[in-house]
């Protein structure tokens, strides 16, 4: 069997020291998908994770992957897609990148289909349950174990890679450095997380490696090993970051030990619905305050919501997920491993009994700037997934992140190989963590999650947000650790986006600015590390071009 490329005799092992190959940073969706890709065009590729796929944070992905299959009969289409994401978004995503998303999304579906996914059908057609944010059923899914599913279906695929040799894992590594010269990436530093050697590995380089989640930890739904620190060294090393101020908090979720636990929006969409006790009788208030789209509204405004009747003093404090009128047909084909979820943490049959739930963080929006190529400002630098900014605007559509992650690992591989160097060959040893390094702290430190945690809720103000900006540079001059330091500083481009954007839009609500502002805002806020400073500012969003939308 012959392919195209560098590599063309499946029966000879490529030695990645010696021909160009693409760097990886992360195996979850983001990183396989990559990694299938260069494979397919015969690119060799490394590819570099502190866990294996099998326990990346992909996995845990429940509710859906969204395409206009338009397998219901209801006449859906790429172009509503678009708008629905742009609109969700709040018309803050670059349109030609959210056209090339949506057009392409029904291939996407279809190869992760051709590789075995084993998404729900009937009579060979995918079937599609409502999400929030959208008018029509657009999400394929697997129960509420679409990640897992799609996870095992790329990692198969990308196993026959490594057995040829075009894929080589590096296992328990994290990045270390980014190799940059003269504005270009040549290149990354990995550390072995067990025997503690850094090796140098040239060639192009894509950032797979998911959200922030350090910077508030025990509060989001995320890993713990998706740390942000990948994002945060990218920073430092002069890569532009972008809309950090649009985290978003998923409506429902309830606590458990160090993190918060996922009631994924697949249960609204069959057909579970919010209410608060109100003089002791159920207020559904979703379906009162929002009448069209009801308990499926945009993530954003129903967390919203979920905060306002938590803190009415007439409601209790509390807000609770019906889910007791599902037929038991939902419970066994739909959502069987949500149910035992409930059960296993809360001793409560979420079929018997509502659930009492509460907004958590659960996406990053805002990350690494990319153009709707992925590539950064930094030439062989591209990002791709929950570490990128790319699709989602100032707030994300449930069932978008999963095919933002499929097909952004795809289009930046495409780049990538697209701009190749022969010069980026070869790998060598290159010295050894210091004994003293900590490998992987949980989170940023107590006062500094404090900080973060009370400014940047589902509601902000300035005074809170500048207080917490003013106290950051203290901390990060007393902090010891490069990875701490990074962090904070990451944790400080947050903080000044969210308090530079005087405006609410999305998942960034204002209590001082109220209105959304689209005369100066509707721009992407982008922030820089120049000379020990994070520095803001606002830059236009592309024009869409004639073929978009």
């Amino acid at each position: 069997m012959k392919k195209k490329g560098i590599y063309s005799d499946s029966h000879m092992k490529v030695d990645h020291r010696k021909v160009p190959s693409v760097n990886i940073i992360g195996a979850g969706l983001v990183g396989l998908s990559a990694a299938l890709a260069l494979s397919r065009m015969g690119i060799p590729c490394r590819l570099i994770s502190p866990m294996p796929s099998e326990r990346a944070q992909s996995v845990m992905a429940e509710g859906g992957i969204n395409a206009a299959l338009d397998t219901m009969g209801e006449n859906d289409t790429p172009y509503d897609h678009y708008e629905d994401t742009m609109r969700g978004g709040v018309y803050l995503a670059d349109p030609n990148a959210v056209w090339a998303l949506c057009s392409r999304a029904p291939e996407t579906v279809g190869l992760l289909l051709s590789l075995g996914a084993a998404l729900r059908t009937e009579n060979d057609r995918p079937v599609l349950r409502n999400f929030g944010g959208q008018k029509k059923k657009r999400t394929a899914y697997a129960k509420s174990s679409t990640g897992k599913i799609l996870m095992t279906a790329l990692t198969d695929a990308v196993r026959r890679y490594e057995a040829e040799g075009l894929v080589k894992r590096y296992s328990h590594h994290r990045l270390h450095s980014l190799c940059i010269r003269n504005g270009e990436c040549l290149g990354a530093e990995v550390a072995d997380l067990h025997s503690r050697v850094i090796t140098e590995l040239k060639g192009s380089v894509i950032l797979a490696s998911g959200g922030m989640n350090s910077l508030f930890p025990g509060l989001t739904t995320g890993s713990a090993v998706n740390t942000g620190d990948v994002t945060a060294l990218a920073f430092v090393s002069g890569a532009e970051l972008a809309d950090l101020e649009f985290i978003q908090y998923h409506p429902t979720t309830f606590p458990i030990a160090g993190k918060r636990c996922l009631i994924s929006e697949a249960a609204r969409g069959e057909g579970g619905r919010l209410f608060a006790l109100r003089n002791g009788k159920p207020w559904y208030f979703m379906q009162e305050k929002h009448p069209v789209l009801g308990d499926l509204s945009p993530r954003d405004v129903v967390s919203r919501e979920i905060e306002l009747v938590r803190n009415d003093k007439g409601c209790g404090g509390k807000v609770f997920l019906d889910m007791t009128g599902l037929e038991d047909y939902v419970w066994k084909n739909r959502l069987s491993d949500l149910r035992e979820e409930c059960i296993r943490y809360l001793r409560r049959d979420p079929a018997t009994y509502p659930v009492e739930v509460s907004p958590g963080i659960h996406y990053f929006m805002g990350g690494i700037n990319v153009d709707e190529h992925h590539r950064t400002n930094i030439a062989g630098l591209y990002a791709a997934g929950e570490c990128a900014c790319q699709y989602h605007g100032a707030n994300r559509l449930g069932g978008n992140s999963m095919l933002g992650a499929v097909f952004g690992g795809q289009v930046a591989a495409e780049s990538a190989a697209s701009e190749l160097s022969e010069k980026n060959t070869g790998e060598k040893e290159a010295g050894s963590l210091p004994p003293d390094e900590v490998m992987q702290p949980v989170g940023v430190r107590k006062e500094a999650a404090k900080l973060l945690r009370d400014s940047l809720g589902i509601f902000r103000s300035g005074k809170k947000l500048e207080a917490a900006a003013d106290k950051i540079p203290e901390l990060i001059g007393a902090e010891d650790s490069t990875l701490q330091r990074n962090r904070l500083r990451l944790g400080q481009a947050v903080l000044l986006s969210a308090l530079n954007r005087r405006e609410s839009r999305g998942a960034h609500t204002r209590t001082d600015y109220p209105e959304t502002d689209d005369e100066h805002y509707r721009k992407t806020t982008v922030a820089v590390f120049d000379r020990n400073e994070v520095k803001i500012s606002f830059r236009d969003i592309p024009e869409k071009r004639g073929g978009a939308g």
